[in-house]
């Protein structure tokens, strides 16, 4: 089936066709014609009023929670998912049941997302069974297909065993992301520690927690020449840490959920486990920094986290609910909404596109024609309000419900398939 894509002002910068407004055909996959004032007939045609087309967009982080907890999410519902929030690639949390630390682990991923409209990108653990103990198949795993190696929120208590996977990596140029958190820092904490958390009479994590693993990881990487990502940066003192490691030339990346900078601590006056997130909604001075660290380049992406949960760990008191939002929906707009009054739309843009895919190592297509069709359109100027109705995800733990947000994501393309919200 053709689609006319109608009167999208498109937006990256290695097209000649950046900031022009055009029209577009696309069929069997491929961007067939890109023009003016296109006609063509059994075209299903896409507009809207202030159209705008970019290179699809990839997600760093997302749980989609399968093998093991299907009932939360799976493959099928947490790509449909993504892709209704404009991703087209997503990179998922090997923190499953049993947790992706093999080779039939990661192929398991690999098959069960054959087929999707989006590419389903596998991270793999670093230890086995991510006890932080001895390393994983990391080789195997990267032969099958794994994009990257994390623990995830299981943060590598052992230095040495995070420095042996810095070096042991290089021999196939992989990459460790680093998800910054001291445990025995953070130990009890549920929130932000700060004013609102005394308030609240909340056991606090402190932004100390993220720093000192940040010091830590900066130093192995130095050490062993190594090459890391810090996954969901949250505090102040990290981003310089990173702009100044990242000034020394050490093979440094980062980025930040979105949550980080849409929601500040203060939302958690009202008790709602649905905004319990880890790492912990921030102060809104902090988040003022972080969107500081967009600014000026130090942020390479900013991801969904996008981490279902079910009710029952989720309607509890606070101090026993769940960390975790969905999120995968929601991820541009909460972010868009965030930062399009401080960047523009082609700097926002960048952070779900050639960002994240430098931080992987990943060759882009441009927007030509007779390119494949890997593309997400969306409205800057529409509104966007996330009602439980709009959840295609298998759970239903959002904080934006009913919030108004800037930027709707209109649709994606990928694998010859196509997604029209």
């Amino acid at each position: 089936m053709k689609h006319l894509i109608q009167s999208a002002t498109i937006v990256d910068p290695t097209s000649k066709h950046h900031l022009k407004q055009v029209d577009l055909i696309i069929e069997n996959g491929i961007i067939t014609t890109i023009g003016e004032d296109l006609k063509a007939d059994d075209c299903v045609i896409i507009q809207s009023k202030n159209l705008h087309l970019s290179k699809g967009w990839i997600d760093l982080k997302a749980n989609y929670q399968d093998p093991g907890f299907e009932y939360k999410e799976d493959i099928e519902s947490g790509s449909k998912a993504s892709a209704s929030g404009g991703f087209t690639k997503v990179c998922i949390s090997p923190l499953s049941l049993p947790v992706i630390d093999s080779k039939a682990q990661v192929d398991y991923v690999k098959n069960k997302a054959k087929n999707q409209l989006v590419d389903v990108l596998p991270y793999a653990c670093i230890s086995k069974d991510a006890k932080g103990k001895e390393l994983a198949e990391m080789y195997d795993m990267h032969q099958s297909g794994a994009i990257a190696f994390t623990d995830d929120k299981r943060a590598i208590r052992n230095p040495n065993l995070l420095l042996r996977a810095l070096l042991y990596t290089q021999s196939f140029d992989g990459l460790i992301l680093s998800f910054p958190h001291t445990h025995e820092i953070a130990e009890h904490g549920v929130m932000n520690e700060g004013n609102v958390s005394t308030h609240l009479g909340l056991n606090g994590i402190p932004e100390l927690a993220e720093d000192l693993m940040c010091i830590r990881d900066i130093h192995l990487t130095e050490y062993s020449n190594g090459r890391i990502h810090f996954s969901q940066i949250s505090s102040s003192k990290s981003i310089e840490l990173i702009k100044l490691a990242k000034k020394q030339g050490l093979n440094i990346t980062c980025d930040i959920a979105s949550y980080s900078i849409a929601l500040s601590d203060e939302e958690l006056y009202g008790f709602d486990s649905r905004l319990k997130t880890l790492p912990p909604l921030r102060s809104k001075e902090t988040i003022k920094n972080l969107i500081k660290g967009i600014k000026s380049g130090v942020v390479d992406a900013i991801c969904s986290d996008h981490t279902p949960e079910d009710i029952e760990n989720k309607k509890k008191e606070f101090d026993y609910a769940a960390f975790g939002i969905i999120n995968a929906q929601t991820a541009f707009s909460s972010a868009f909404d965030a930062l399009n009054s401080q960047l523009d739309v082609t700097s926002i843009i960048q952070l779900f596109t050639e960002g994240p895919a430098k931080v992987l190592k990943l060759n882009l297509e441009s927007i030509e024609q007779g390119n494949k069709a890997n593309l997400t359109l969306f409205d800057p100027e529409l509104n966007f309000t996330f009602t439980k109705d709009k959840v295609i995800s298998k759970s239903k733990n959002s904080p934006f419900f009913k919030k108004e947000l800037k930027g709707k994501v209109i649709g994606v393309f990928n694998n010859k398939k196509v997604h029209i919200n």
